[in-house]
């Protein structure tokens, strides 16, 4: 038996690439486990593809890293090269939508430092001159992107760590994981290794190496095809020439893309019915292999690609590559923590391995070594998917996003894929009033709600379908009362002598008093905000916990993790409760018709009492995230639906309605109430984001020398609405980033929370939206009810 203070199992890309920067973060006793040699599995015969696109600021960052790695560091450090060419990219579109799209993306890359351009035809044609032009609107040019080759990069990797000290095991399987007092013992076999940590890079063996690990990861080998064509004589005139070597170029309508390869091509297309292999347990003997070619399932793509690059069809098919690569359920990769495991962690999933593999590994490194990721995470945190992501649902998901490789990434898309996973109790009375629901962790929820049924939400970058039906959900919560179910915050109940200690050194603020309601700020060892809990304390030694959605398992882990040395019990209440939202000025009186509480000055704003209403036992808080009066019904589960009857039933003579998530969204930006996974991150810290007035100690939280400073911005944007990465602007300059916006009804003006650079600019600003510039000021206020009168009264 040996130690070492961490195994990682698989020896693909992702693998070594964490190797590799343990190594250099300064780790010892680094084993890497592979069951054949490295780059078996979906490494190998990856078409080597990277790229700087993408939607999110981590996601790109992750894609960056791996291009400076693979063409700059690595050849420096082992004086060989890892086969990049800077070839550059494009993708071209006949889709106005995919216009919108590219403009967004180019927007967001001119603040991370990543500049892409918008192509006009003309430009594609210069960029491009084998392409056709026929039915194009434009494209966006990615002027670093490239390829490289896979295993070069994958070896050159593994020969730095192992001169740093890093132990790989070839041909090594592993057989069993078990979780001991002092960390992890995984039998393999050549023996067992004892360890702190463990890491699960096993890619196509993701899922496998996760059971043994007694965690849920839902990834799905998807079966991907693409062509090597033999040599073209059009891309072999341009070589005799000396000529630059073509840009990648790719065309997400036809679902495709095409690069050079010396004198030929390599094709590749996303089918929409994806071929999905083995999900339940690749085979034992399965290493360096490849499935038959199936040309016939993706031949009119195929022809499609013909149709924009004539020169394809000049080369022949000297061969066919279809192996399989693993896909998520939003194919994004997951990259941190396993879900109640101490030290375990998650390196896999990724359906762009080579594409993002060097910057997981250096992305992961940091996390290990630091004690939280060096960016914003929650697009890659594994914990985005709970137990409810079963079988079923990384099946479909993955299908989905196989055949949708390509698609549009709208800023409220809604994918129809895996739904139905979650139901509140109060799911079936929202269908009844005519929500149209969207997805949140696995949750159903109503987004709006429509008169009309079957509605859907149309898939736009611009203002949508939805616009006047919100209205009228914010003038119900306005001017009389509205319901909202509220049902999918994340729930936990902190019990026990120590439960006031804790939660002081859980956050950087202020415990409230019994029988109050507070916020606190979970902060990352950096100060940042890993996560955002309102707190009503019912007692000194009882309080109840809310959190975002998506927070679920995250909150879970951080509160059992800091919990540690106190006299407390934990409990995760989500499923078992309810919540219902009873908002607005006629508020007090719906429910003062059910119960005989006092409502007035024995329930004052921030307070918390255990009330009965309509005969249901009700934790009720009076906290509004919207700024109206209201309170927060939190009810058993059972009970949540008899609840929202009682109060509509109630509520009919003052005209109550319902609201949604975009309601609610628009009217919480009207009071700059910042929203975690958004606007607060562990990229930020409390005072960075404006909540310095809930801290009770300021002097605490790490100083940066250069802090950011979120704004409430108004921008004059006419009918174009705000939502999210959107770059400020000063002279033309980057300054800034929106992290969330949306139109205010209440006060007719399209709001934007935002970070903006030090110094602060607070004259002549302009946010840039889909490719034009509006001007913007910082509004010294809320713009909506500033002294909180409404919601006091």
């Amino acid at each position: 038996m040996s130690d070492a203070s961490v195994v990682i199992v698989g020896g693909g890309v992702m693998g070594v690439s964490l190797a590799y920067h343990l190594v250099k973060e300064g780790w010892s006793d680094v084993v890497l486990v592979e069951k054949n040699d490295l780059t078996h599995g979906s490494t190998w015969h990856a078409a080597g593809l990277c790229t700087h696109f993408a939607h999110s600021p981590t996601i790109q960052e992750l894609r960056a890293v791996s291009v400076r790695l693979y063409r700059d560091i690595l050849p420096a450090e082992t004086g060989q090269d890892c086969g990049f060419h800077r070839s550059g990219a494009m993708r071209v579109t006949r889709n106005p939508d995919r216009m919108d799209e590219f403009a967004h993306v180019a927007g967001l890359s001119a603040f991370t430092g990543y500049p892409l351009e918008v192509l006009t035809p003309a430009r594609i044609a210069e960029l491009h001159p084998l392409a056709t032009l026929d039915g194009l609107l434009g494209g966006i040019h990615e002027p670093d992107d490239g390829h490289v080759d896979p295993t070069l990069a994958t070896q050159a990797m593994a020969r730095v760590a192992q001169a740093g000290g890093a132990t790989i095991q070839r041909f090594n399987p592993v057989q069993r994981i078990e979780r001991t007092a002092t960390g992890w013992r995984v039998e393999t076999a050549k023996g067992a290794i004892t360890a702190r940590h463990l890491v699960n890079a096993a890619g196509t063996w993701g899922w496998e190496v996760g059971r043994m690990m007694g965690v849920n990861v839902p990834s799905v080998p998807v079966l991907h095809q693409y062509l090597v064509t033999g040599m073209v004589p059009e891309v072999a005139a341009r070589q005799d020439a000396g000529l630059p070597e073509l840009p990648i170029i790719r065309d997400p309508e036809e679902s495709w893309y095409l690069r050079q390869e010396r004198d030929g091509l390599i094709l590749g297309p996303y089918e929409r019915d994806a071929q999905v292999w083995s999900p339940d347990g690749v085979p034992a003997a399965f290493g360096a292999e490849l499935m038959p070619p199936d040309l016939d399932r993706v031949e009119h793509i195929i022809e499609a690609a013909m149709a924009r690059v004539p020169a394809v069809g000049n080369g022949g098919v000297k061969s066919v590559v279809n192996g399989p690569i693993t896909f998520t359920p939003d194919a994004n990769p997951l990259i941190g923590p396993a879900h109640g495991l101490p030290d375990a962690w998650l390196l896999t999933g990724s359906s762009m391995g080579v594409m993002e593999g060097g910057g997981a590994g250096r992305f992961l490194a940091h996390w290990m070594t630091h004690g939280a990721p060096p960016m914003d995470a929650l697009a890659v945190d594994p914990r985005r998917f709970g137990a409810w992501a079963d079988r079923d649902y990384r099946i479909e998901k993955a299908v989905e996003c196989f055949g949708l490789q390509f698609g549009v990434h709208y800023p409220h898309e809604e994918r129809p894929a895996g739904r139905g996973k979650r139901l509140t109790p109060l799911h079936h009375l929202m269908i009844e009033r005519g929500a149209v629901m969207g997805a949140a962790y696995g949750w159903e929820r109503p987004n709006w709600f429509s008169d009309h049924a079957g509605d859907v939400a149309e898939p736009t970058f611009r203002r949508a379908n939805w616009f006047d039906a919100v209205a009228r959900e914010v003038e119900a919560a306005r001017a009389r009362v509205a319901l909202a179910d509220l049902s999918v915050f994340a729930k936990f109940e902190v019990t026990g002598p120590d439960a006031r200690a804790f939660l002081g050194q859980l956050g950087a603020n202020r415990v409230p008093a019994a029988g109050r309601i507070g916020l606190t700020h979970a902060l990352s060892p950096e100060g940042g905000v890993a996560a955002e809990f309102s707190v009503a304390m019912l007692s000194e030694t009882r309080a109840c916990l809310a959190s975002a959605a998506a927070a679920e398992e995250m909150d879970d882990d951080l509160l059992r993790a800091r919990a540690a040395g106190f006299d407390v019990e934990i409990a995760n209440v989500t499923e078992e409760t309810g919540v219902i939202g009873l908002m607005g000025p006629k508020s007090r009186a719906v429910l003062g018709a059910l119960t005989d509480a006092d409502l007035g000055t024995g329930f004052p704003w921030l307070s918390v009492r255990e009330i009965t209403v309509a005969g249901v036992p009700v934790r009720a808080l009076r906290v509004s995230y919207i700024g109206e009066l209201g309170w927060e019904l939190h009810a058993p589960a059972d009970r949540t639906a008899a609840l929202f009857e009682a109060l509509e039933a109630a509520g009919r003579p003052h005209g109550i309605g319902c609201y949604g998530a975009y309601a609610m969204n628009s009217m919480r930006l009207e009071k700059g109430y910042r929203a975690w996974g958004a606007d607060l991150t562990t990229e930020r810290t409390p005072l960075e984001a404006g909540l310095g007035a809930f801290l009770r100690d300021k002097d605490a939280i790490p100083r940066r020398d250069a802090p950011w400073e979120m704004a409430l911005l108004e921008v004059e944007c006419g009918d174009v609405d705000p939502f999210h990465a959107h770059t400020v602007l000063h002279d033309g300059a980057p300054v800034g980033i929106v992290t969330s916006g949306a139109h205010g009804y209440r006060t007719d003006a399209a709001l934007a929370l935002a970070y903006l650079r030090p110094p602060i600019r607070r004259e002549d600003l302009q946010v840039q939206i889909l490719g034009w510039t509006y001007p913007a000021r910082i509004l010294p206020r809320p713009p909506y009810d500033p002294d909180n009168i409404r919601m006091k009264a």
